[in-house]
């Protein structure tokens, strides 16, 4: 008798740089293949395109609106879609950096911070067996050029799949919050 088939590996979405709103998100086949661009003509808006390398087509599916001094929007779709607030699209936690979204097919997903590190868990799941994890950048001696991009490891999972737009989108808006909510230090001249 043969040995039982292995269960698939996980999907590793490396992150080409450390800013949230110019980068690319792809897997090494550049089989998933997303961009996420400001243009300086449209400084408040993030596009978040897919790249269909076969069909040599690039097409926005989502767009996040970060006026300062105004909640961020989120829009799926295109131009022909209506904008929501980020707190309609995403609920976050108050005391810790994350959050919970709804995926395609009304699964509850839950941002969470385990270890120091940021993971997605189904938020009705008891066990919080993680679907997606972030993994951060290491750099050479800490301060040089990066010897490690960042990625988003994702367990194989059709529902978590079908939700890949609205997960990376999520991510974009929860690393967004935990970075703004970071002490910051004012340094003034005496």
């Amino acid at each position: 008798m043969p040995p039982p088939p292995k269960p698939p590996p996980p999907q590793k979405l490396e992150i080409t740089k450390n800013s949230l709103r110019n980068t690319a998100i792809a897997a090494n086949d550049d089989s998933v293949h997303y961009e996420i661009v400001t243009r300086f003509w449209h400084p408040h808006i993030t596009k978040i395109n897919k790249a269909d390398f076969e069909n040599l087509a690039v097409t926005t599916v989502a767009e996040i609106e970060r006026i300062p001094g105004r909640e961020a929007r989120v829009r799926f779709g295109g131009d022909k879609e209506e904008w929501i607030s980020a707190s309609q699209f995403i609920q976050f936690d108050d005391n810790k950096s994350g959050g919970t979204f709804t995926g395609n097919s009304n699964v509850r997903y839950r941002w969470t911070t385990e270890k120091g590190r940021l993971q997605l868990v189904k938020a009705d799941d008891e066990e919080k067996t993680p679907i997606a994890e972030f993994h951060p950048h290491k750099r050479h001696f800490f301060v040089f050029r990066m010897s490690k991009h960042a990625f988003l490891e994702i367990k194989p999972d059709p529902e978590v799949t079908a939700a890949l737009e609205r997960l990376i989108v999520s991510y974009l808006l929860v690393e967004r919050h935990r970075r703004d909510s970071r002490l910051r230090i004012k340094l003034e001249k005496s």
